[in-house]
């Protein structure tokens, strides 16, 4: 008998297998969560004639207005096709060749078409909310992909650049496709990424690594004042992408800033996992992760508390450790940031498209498959939810036009993804989104449930206006679930990257920010909208004038490193550089 032999696969093992199959062919979207979609607005929408007369008359009403409008625009008067159009003009037709026939025809008929796509899909009685979630968002992929704008026949802008330069923009955009495919076969960064180089010209403050373990790098900054405040920051940003989001260029970078207005700075740098850390789980990133750069901290800055400062995910880690320390009785942390971070997932967003039992079961498979979650398949998600901005117009620019978008430092860090070991992401996806185990206290850090009410310190939380990873209205939630006497929650506008990196000034920004206290009664959204004074400009101001009342007298800077931690390298470190 051959003792090699391996074990026949069990039944999860050749159902698992085959969902990453169709996952590949999906590009990871789940049919059957669509599916499910469809079949229960059929049902119902069978069930409700009413629904369907008033489907039958506005069909009739649409297609009157897109013949009546044909023959305005044929009548040889330019029209624009938002003219009297209800839901407002569509950027995408601005331009005043799309004013004439039969390009305003086809604009015309085509908002016409979505419309009515959208009423379908919405007001059917009976139908899951969160169904009718999942149709519209299809809807939105159907049309953003089905635009005339898209397309050279139908766009008379990109028929008349091409024109005028006589075909050289499409020479440049096909030189475009050429290039983006063999980067893509190699394995390369997008073009112009090469211009932004880590430790060159992006997260270049200067610092020393002083801790390494094998999930993290933990960098210690060098002061550029001769007093600081006495309490440290350790910022533990999110795993899904390297840390240098808050160390980009000097006037957008975020450590700068801080160290510049007398701060010790500490900053995690996780590592890249690879398929040998498919088995790191959520208890490994708060052990590994946060409590072992808090211990070390608190060595070299002995007697301090220190603030703890997290991005996305990572505010959501920092939130759980938080909870465990209080469980323990550890009084380490003299206050919490969180910027853009969620801690209740009960609406978490247009991200909830790709949280459900169907959807998760397939990138479960995927990633038990391979190990890890890859930084494309996150990040091609990512671009589903603002397919019109991210996937559409860069085509457009970049192949039909010939012109490739200027580079900037935030869209070469978003280019340098990492990725995600299938233990941590299938629990975190599964225990915080889907269960939404953390609100519900039932959430455990090593064995033992953590609650978020045991948090009392002070607390100041961004949300952005914009955002679509993290919701504001969901981020402000943890004003309900932690027992801080001294919570501030800043709106700022913005997107979840964009509205985060503000710079310390920055004329086109605005914040609302406002203090509660525990005694105080909670404010739905909206009247804390109305409530929170409005402010022009960078955030980032007013966030550190609030780290400063909250720290002690200045004194000398801490050396770099201590006993046990001393200088490993200089920043950025070798986890950062990891592809």
């Amino acid at each position: 008998m051959n003792k090699s032999t391996k074990p026949a696969p069990t039944t999860e093992d050749v159902d698992r297998d085959f969902r990453a199959q169709v996952a590949q062919m999906t590009a990871g979207l789940a049919p059957t969560a669509f599916t499910t979609a469809w079949a229960d607005w059929v049902s119902h929408l069978a069930l409700s004639p009413s629904k369907r007369r008033e489907l039958q008359r506005n069909a009739a009403l649409r297609a009157s207005d897109t013949w009546m409008f044909a023959l305005r625009a044929l009548a040889g008067a330019p029209v624009s096709p938002a003219a009297d159009l209800n839901g407002g003009a569509d950027r995408r037709f601005a331009g005043d060749a799309w004013s004439q026939f039969p390009f305003n025809v086809l604009a015309r008929a085509y908002q016409n078409n979505v419309a009515l796509m959208n009423e379908a899909v919405h007001g059917v009685s009976g139908v899951n909310e969160y169904h009718s979630q999942l149709l519209a968002f299809a809807v939105r992929m159907l049309a953003d992909s089905a635009s005339p704008s898209n397309y050279l026949a139908s766009n008379p802008e990109l028929l008349a650049l091409t024109q005028e330069e006589k075909g050289q923009n499409l020479v440049r955009g096909f030189q475009n496709v050429i290039e983006d495919l063999g980067r893509t076969l190699k394995g390369n960064a997008p073009a112009g990424t090469e211009e932004f180089e880590v430790g060159r010209n992006v997260a270049v403050t200067p610092g020393k690594v002083v801790l390494r373990n094998e999930l993290i790098e933990l960098i210690q900054y060098a002061p550029t004042t001769p007093s600081v405040h006495a309490e440290p920051l350790l910022i533990v940003p999110a795993w899904i992408m390297k840390y240098y989001i808050l160390d980009l260029s000097a006037r957008n970078s975020l450590v700068k800033f801080l160290v510049d207005q007398g701060h010790t700075v500490f900053m995690m740098s996780w590592k890249n996992p690879d398929e040998r850390d498919r088995d790191l789980g959520m208890d490994d990133y708060v052990r590994k992760g946060l409590f072992a750069a808090l211990d070390a901290v608190c060595a070299i800055v002995p007697r301090r508390k220190v603030h703890a400062v997290g991005y996305c995910i990572g505010g959501t880690l920092l939130a759980i450790g938080a909870a465990a320390l209080a469980r323990e009785k550890d009084e380490r942390l003299a206050s919490i940031t969180m910027f853009a971070a969620q801690v209740d997932f009960s609406e978490p967003g247009e991200l909830a498209f790709f949280i459900n039992p169907s959807q998760l079961a397939m990138l479960e498979a995927t990633m038990h498959k391979k190990g890890v979650l890859e930084s494309k398949q996150m990040g091609g998600a990512f671009a589903m939810l603002r397919a019109r901005d991210l996937l559409w117009q860069p085509i457009v620019n970049q192949y039909l036009k010939g012109q490739r978008d200027r580079m900037i430092d935030l869209m070469a860090w978003n280019a340098d993804g990492t990725r995600m070991p299938w233990r941590m992401h299938s629990e975190y996806l599964y225990r915080l989104y889907l269960d939404n185990e953390l609100a519900m206290n039932r959430f455990p850090v090593e064995g033992k449930t953590v609650r978020l009410s045991d948090i009392t310190v002070p607390m100041f939380v961004v949300g952005t206006e914009s955002d679509h990873v993290a919701p504001w209205k969901s981020v402000y939630k943890v004003d309900n679930l932690v027992r801080s006497d001294d919570l501030t929650f800043l709106l700022t506008s913005g997107g979840h990257n964009a509205g985060i990196v503000a710079g310390p000034v920055h004329p086109k920004r605005h914040y609302r920010m406002r203090t509660r206290r525990l005694a105080d009664p909670h404010l739905a959204p909206q009247d804390w909208m109305d409530a929170a004074p409005k402010s022009e400009g960078s955030w980032w101001p007013a966030w550190q004038q609030w780290l400063a009342a909250h720290s002690g007298a200045k004194g000398k800077p801490p050396a770099i490193g201590a006993k046990g931690h001393l200088a490993l390298g200089d920043a950025p470190g070798q986890y950062v550089r990891q592809r």
